[in-house]
């Protein structure tokens, strides 16, 4: 019974890791994205106006 226990604790304890961890990506994919688009847009307001 208590190696049941013991399993059953470490796929808890596991599972409570990729979810935290998961959790601190999801952030870091946000933070990505919203440098992205600024740098996109800065990129595409500071351009000098081709001359025709």
């Amino acid at each position: 019974m208590k190696t049941i226990l013991y399993i059953f604790a470490a796929i808890m304890v596991i599972g409570w890791i990729i979810g935290f961890v998961g959790y601190a990506i999801g952030g870091l994919i946000h933070l990505l994205l919203l440098i992205a688009i600024v740098s996109i847009l800065y990129n595409l307001l500071a351009r000098p106006a081709s001359s025709i």
